[in-house]
Parts: C-alpha cells; sequence; structure tokens
C-alpha cells in the first residue's frame, strides 16, 4: 500500500505538469503570433517566443543532440524515480523528483510533435494544427513553446557603471514556461529541503 500511495503521488505530480504545460502551449501556439504580448501585469506578460535550446531558451548543441539527451535524461530519471517508490523514500522527495521528470518530458513533447503537428508561427501569424507531417519541421526537430515573462524591474545602468553604463536593462529577462518552472521548482527544493536524502540515495545508487 505505501508503495501504491507514493506511487500515486509520482503520477499525479507528473500528469498534472504534463497537462498544464501542454495545454498553455497549445493555447499560445493556437491562439498567439509569435512574439505577441498580453500584459497580465505590469511585472507579468505572457510573451510567445520558440527556442531550439534548453530551459530558459539556452542554445546548446544542436536540435538533434538536444532532443537525444531528453530522451535520455527521462529515461535515466524515471527508472530512478521508479528505485525511489520502490525503496519508499519520503513522498516529498518522491514529488520533487516526479517534478523533474515531468519537466523534463513537457518540453520533450514540444521537440518530438510540434514540427509535425503544428503549422510555422512567425510575426502577425497564428499557427494552427495540420495533418501530421505537413507542420514546419521534422520529428525531434519542434521548436519549445515559451511564454511566461516577468520583468520585475526595468531600469538603466547610470553612466558610472562599469561596461553597461547608460544602457537599459530588465531584471527578470528569462522567458520560460511550465514544464521549465517544474524541473526549477524540484531542483530548488531538492537542494533546500533534501540535500541529505539526495547524497545518500545516490550513493546507494552508486554502490549499485
Amino acid at each position: 500500500m505505501d508503495n501504491k500511495n507514493r506511487g500515486l503521488v509520482a503520477i499525479l505530480v507528473i500528469a498534472l505538469v504534463i497537462i498544464v504545460d501542454q495545454a498553455s502551449k497549445i493555447w499560445v501556439k493556437t491562439n498567439m503570433s509569435l512574439y505577441e504580448s498580453i500584459e497580465v501585469f505590469n511585472w507579468f506578460k505572457i510573451y510567445f517566443v520558440e527556442n531550439n535550446g534548453m530551459a530558459f531558451g539556452m542554445e546548446v548543441g544542436g536540435k538533434l543532440f538536444l532532443s537525444l539527451f531528453r530522451i535520455i535524461a527521462i529515461f535515466f530519471i524515471g527508472y530512478y524515480l521508479y528505485t525511489l517508490v520502490k525503496n519508499q523514500y519520503s513522498k516529498g522527495y518522491i514529488a520533487c523528483v516526479a517534478l523533474i521528470l515531468a519537466g523534463a518530458f513537457g518540453n520533450i513533447i514540444d521537440s518530438i510533435f510540434y514540427g509535425e503537428i503544428f503549422s510555422a508561427s512567425y510575426q502577425g501569424h497564428v499557427a494552427s494544427f495540420v495533418s501530421l507531417g505537413e507542420g514546419y519541421s521534422s520529428w525531434l526537430h519542434g521548436k519549445v513553446v515559451d511564454m511566461l515573462y516577468f520583468p520585475l524591474i526595468n531600469g538603466t545602468f547610470p553612466s558610472w557603471f562599469p561596461v553597461w553604463g547608460g544602457e537599459d536593462f530588465i531584471f527578470f529577462s528569462p522567458i520560460f514556461n511550465i514544464a521549465d518552472s517544474a524541473i526549477t521548482v524540484g531542483i530548488f527544493l531538492l537542494l533546500i529541503f533534501y540535500h541529505k536524502t539526495l547524497s545518500v540515495s545516490l550513493e546507494k545508487k552508486d554502490r549499485t
């Protein structure tokens, strides 16, 4: 029963994150043109961008490499999560790892499928669903949809400031999605509340 409860926690976290992540991405993709922005508050905007990279728009390696890397990472994280449930780790720790797995899975869905099932998004044009194979790209080459933008502080560096003096700046400038958020929250919670458990579990895994 304990294992079933822990497994249920993992399944619920993963399902919830993926559903919310994909629902938000599909809505943005089919209702907004690229670079279109909707201001929710002066410090929060829905701002539609796409990227070929990893979390927060980082570009590392080629698109195919990134997609394959995500798939391999999902496999290993999924297996790790299975061992946590099997060995009856705390539900909180399992939920954190499930958040990371769900986030990785959410973004790989974009990479695998979006290029095949959506037309291209560009400025002034809203994408739509298309027949399989008529999309803007091929399998594993889809772009990841980002939309959460928090320009908390807008300002200008003082003229005396080294290098960037007189230039405008925005804090916080990355644009991300629900999947990125799940990964980030999962990692931070692990490091803050479960760093000892994480170290012990990884040591046990190394010994096996």
